[in-house]
């Protein structure tokens, strides 16, 4: 379900994308992206509504630390993966930012509903700024006013094109949703058999499970070179993560962190978090390419930080 879900989801987006006249990385930030966040939005809902805040808050943190040290990193091993210089300057700075702002938030222990409110409107404008972006910049490049960005083919067979493109991508999330949920729920009924607490479980099963889908997206993608995408997916998850995920569930129910931000060790695992989110851009900067090499290091990373947490 995970590799024939993430199979339709590039194949979709990466048409729909070159049909509507958009950028790939415009696709890749926000309909790839959200769409294979859609496990951690559901699992952290439900987690803030039973109360077991802990795995809300642990799923989001850990997931945006698989995603960049974890998947980068071995996307990166199956292709260098090369981004358009923009993701460099301008949307990797963004995901820090918002990491430090979630920080900001956090530190009294508490997420209510006015600072989730916050993060739903950032991700609004978030959303509006790619899609504006993506648009100026095509019609300085064609140097007309874009009304329309219709292909010269027939109007039903240009509708029966675009319902193909949408179908790929509708069940292509499903199938990565689906597939990740079944991961998690496997994994959450073992590791609580084996009594571990409710942090461990969200940083490490529940934030990898949810994680799978941008991780056979992301490769999938790497394979098939089509880089913005790959790139931008997991991108565009951290930010949905912390953005749509959190903030939604904090406007549900106030997610209180137990023990306090301090003591509940979360504050080591933020750093981490902004560490991962750091890395790509200090690799990228100059030539905007993350080799081999790299995606080794990003590997490594993970597995230390793993490792700490079992240790922990």
């Amino acid at each position: 379900m995970l590799y024939f879900g993430a199979e339709w989801l590039v194949k979709g987006s990466s048409s729909l994308a070159q049909d509507l006249g958009v950028k790939r990385i415009v696709i890749g930030l926000t309909v790839v992206a959200f769409g294979t966040s859609a496990p951690e939005l559901v699992i952290s809902l439900v987690s803030a509504v039973q109360g077991k805040s802990m795995i809300a808050v642990g799923n989001v943190i850990g997931s945006n630390i698989c995603n960049i040290a974890l998947v980068l990193g071995l996307a990166a091993v199956f292709h260098p993966i090369t981004s358009n210089r923009s993701v460099v300057r301008r949307d990797i700075p963004i995901m820090l930012g918002i990491s430090l702002y979630l920080l900001a938030l956090t530190f009294n222990g508490r997420l209510g509903r006015i600072e989730g409110g916050t993060l739903v409107g950032g991700l609004i404008l978030y959303v509006y700024f790619n899609y504006a972006i993506s648009v100026r910049e095509s019609k300085e490049r064609s140097g007309v006013e874009i009304e329309s960005p219709e292909t010269d083919l027939e109007p039903v067979r240009q509708k029966n094109v675009r319902a193909k493109q949408l179908l790929l991508i509708v069940v292509g999330i499903g199938g990565v949703v689906a597939g990740a949920q079944i991961v998690v729920d496997c994994a959450v009924k073992m590791m609580t058999i084996l009594g571990v607490n409710e942090k461990f479980i969200g940083l490490t099963i529940v934030a990898f499970g949810t994680s799978l889908p941008e991780l056979a997206t992301s490769v999938i993608a790497a394979i098939k070179k089509e880089m913005d995408i790959s790139i931008g997916n997991l991108i565009g998850s951290n930010v949905f993560n912390i953005m749509g995920v959190l903030g939604v569930s904090s406007l549900i129910t106030p997610i209180v962190i137990h023990g306090g931000f301090v003591e509940s060790g979360l504050l080591i695992d933020y750093l981490v978090m902004m560490l991962s989110s750091l890395f790509p851009w200090v690799m990228m900067r100059k030539d905007c390419t993350l080799t081999l090499k790299e995606g080794v290091t990003l590997l490594l990373f993970y597995t230390g930080y793993i490792v700490y947490l079992v240790a922990s």
